[in-house]
Parts: structure tokens; sequence; C-alpha cells
């Protein structure tokens, strides 16, 4: 089915959507936002979102937790039969992007509109969704809205989450109006998908229109301390020291091997960092006695995430034994890759062919809402390429058409998998 996505209209969109919260940037046509939940363009633009739903006839609900959901239940629709969801989010990272989030929550309600446009009237309800926190800027760690509401977190503890300010989440969506009642539940929807923007360059170097994702990555975080000694950088002799910095820096190039060599024998996409070092007493002039290291490790497989935290850790155990140094490890964020519905996916396919819309698999390297919602029901991902596939900075950029086309085969999907075809 080819159904009437209005480009100007969802570009028109967007474009709103990004001046709440828009900071400048080099090129006039790529706006950057930093968007973070809580605040007054946070508040202005979901208030922007609730008035777009409301326009199209969609009866909006805000919980407990700040998800807004819009419901379109056609006059041809089972009101009680398990809806089909679609949306992402509206919050962003500091200085991020225009188009990471919302073009999943527009492009959702888009579809929508281009059914009604096209008078398609499916048997399921349809729901446009956007969930809170999902960069985890501001509070939590990510996924914050969709966690909650597939049972991964309680209202309790996902309102207690506080600001780098103190003020909690409860406090803050209380504080814009939208702490609502209840809890979105995915496990009664029939399925979801999400689209957004690639954030690699994948689709742009194949000339494709629409990515559909087989399997979101898994990610692990890890911790790890290393203690030496603090002592003056000019009276200690260089055989006297237990400098922590410099086996952190080993500890660091280690990690990267071990990605390298999972990457060349067995998963090539498979990728581990070491993102962030805090450096004690971090003094020119002094010998470092403390560095503690922040570890990000991702695959679709958690054969592989196994073999490179075991690196890590093999890492420690060396240079505790080689250097002196005292070592810690711990592993505080967990989540498995996460495969996508091959249901899901097989109506993206044919909703791409229908278009006359070019597709083609690929995994995720990023999480996304999608991941924390296949946990409790059928999930899809879809994307839309990403210009030199720059992400969460204010030059990301997704052509227009592109944007279009990607939305076309979003609107196939839901309405083959609502039962509007």
């Amino acid at each position: 089915m080819r159904l009437p996505v209005d480009t100007d209209r969802l570009r028109a969109d967007i474009e709103a959507n990004a001046a709440f919260g828009a900071i400048d940037a080099d090129d006039p046509e790529r706006r950057g936002r930093t968007n973070r939940t809580g605040t007054e363009p946070n508040r202005r633009a979901r208030d922007r979102l609730v008035d777009r739903m409301t326009d199209v006839g969609l009866d909006v609900t805000v919980d407990a937790v700040g998800n807004v959901a819009g419901a379109w239940i056609p006059d041809a629709a089972d009101p009680d039969a398990a809806p089909v969801a679609s949306g992402s989010h509206l919050d962003s990272v500091p200085e991020g992007g225009m188009f990471d989030g919302p073009l999943g929550v527009y492009a959702a309600l888009e579809a929508v509109r281009a059914m009604q446009d096209a008078a398609v009237e499916p048997d399921r309800p349809v729901l446009v969704v956007s969930f809170t926190e999902e960069e985890g800027a501001t509070y939590g760690d990510g996924l914050v809205g969709s966690t909650a509401a597939t049972g991964g977190a309680t209202v309790e503890e996902t309102l207690a989450f506080a600001n780098d300010d103190g003020e909690t989440l409860e406090e803050a969506l209380s504080r814009i109006g939208y702490r609502g009642d209840g809890l979105l539940d995915p496990a009664r929807w029939d399925g979801f998908y999400e689209l957004h923007v690639e954030q690699d360059t994948t689709l742009e170097s194949a000339g494709v229109d629409a990515g559909i994702v087989t399997t979101i990555t898994g990610i692990t975080h890890c911790e790890a301390t290393i203690v030496g000694e603090a002592n003056h950088a000019g009276a200690t002799a260089m055989g006297d020291r237990t400098d922590a910095l410099a086996a952190a820096s080993e500890f660091v190039l280690d990690v990267e091997r071990a990605a390298t060599d999972v990457v060349e024998s067995s998963s090539p996409s498979a990728v581990g960092t070491v993102g962030s070092l805090s450096v004690s007493p971090n003094a020119t002039n002094v010998v470092p006695g403390r560095v503690d290291a922040g570890v990000d490790v991702r695959d679709v497989t958690v054969e592989s995430i196994e073999t490179i935290v075991d690196a890590a850790r093999d890492s420690l155990t060396r240079l505790a034994r080689e250097r002196g140094v005292e070592t810690t490890f711990d592993r505080p964020f967990d989540v498995s890759p996460t495969p996508m519905s091959d249901r899901l996916r097989a109506a993206a396919h044919d909703a791409a062919t229908d278009a006359d819309h070019t597709a083609l698999d690929l995994h995720s390297g990023a999480a996304h809402d999608a991941m924390r919602v296949a946990g409790v029901t059928d999930a899809a991902l879809l994307f839309a390429p990403s210009r030199d596939g720059i992400s969460h900075n204010p030059r990301e950029w997704t052509d227009w058409d592109d944007c279009a086309a990607a939305t076309a085969v979003l609107a196939g999907a839901i309405a083959t998998v609502a039962g509007g075809v």
C-alpha cells in the first residue's frame, strides 16, 4: 500500500519541534537543540505534540512517568483490540540534533494522518507514543519511560530519579504539567514500531531509503579502578613509582585490542570503549595515584561482549601483578542484545516494496526504547539515513525526502499490521 505521506507537513512538525531549546549552529539549515526532560523547552515540545495529536482526533493520555500517548480508534476498528503503537521520544542530549527522537514521534503521527487522508481504517486502534527521558541526559541511565512502562522499574523508583540540581523527576513533571496517572502497558499492544535516524553511514553508503533492524546491540558498562601511589613528579625516581595513570593507559589499549580481536575473529559489529577517565589528584607535578575508568562494550551477541569484558578483567589482573597497583572491577549496567520481531520486520519489508522504496537489514549499535518494548511484545526498529553518520550533534541531518521515504515504510507497515490493508 502506498500511503500519501506529506513531506512538507512532516518537515513542519520536526522544524517546529526543533525550535524548543534551539541552539546556534554553523549551518542555518541544521538546528541543534538542548531539550532536557522537565525544562521549559520540554514542556513546550510536549504541549505542541498534544495539540497536534488532538487536531487529528487522537485521544491523548499522560501516564504517571510522563509518557504521552495518542490513540486513534477509527469507526471500523474494534476499540478493545490490542493496538499497534509507534513512536519514540522528544528529549535530547545537550547540544543534540533535531531528528534524534522527534522524527520517530512525528513520523508515527504522520502515519496516522496518511491513513486518514487515504480513508484507510484499520481493524485495530493505533497509538502514537512519546516516551519520557530516552536519552538519560537528565534523569536515570536512559530509556526511563519505556523501562517503567515495561516493568523494568517501578513508578516510585522512576519518579525518584534526580537531576544534577537535586530535583526529582516527579517534581519536574509536576512542575511542567506532565505528571499523569496510570501507566502505559506495552504488554497489551499487538506490536510497536520505532523509526529513528540511523546514527551511522550504512544506509547512506548503500544508497538505501530505509533500514530494518534485525537486532539491537547489547550494552555493558563496567567501572574499573586502578590505585597506585601519588608522589612528587620531580623527586620520585622512575623505578620507584606506582603510576596509576600509566597502568590505566595500558588498560585502555588492552580493551581496544580485545575488541579489535573479536571484530577480526568472530563478530564485525563488536565495539569496546574506555570512554571516561577520572585521574587523581590530577596535577601536573604529581604522579597519579588513582584512576577511575568507564568502559562501554556492545555487540549483537552475548558471547563477544563476554569475551571483551573478560579481557578487561584479565588486563587488570596483569597490571596488579606487573605494576603493583590495586584494582577493582564492577559491572553495574548490562542489557542483553535484543532481536526484533520477524512478523513486524516482514511487514516493513513489504511496505517498502509497495511504496517503491529500498530497504536493508542491519543491526543497531545504539539503544532505543524499542528494545525495552521488545521484552513484553513484538517490536521493530526502522532507520532513516543519517548524513555522514553524525548524531548527538547540531550537525545531525537527514534529508527531508529521506525522512518521508522512511515514514512511508513505517506507515505502510503500521497499516498492514493493524489490519488496514
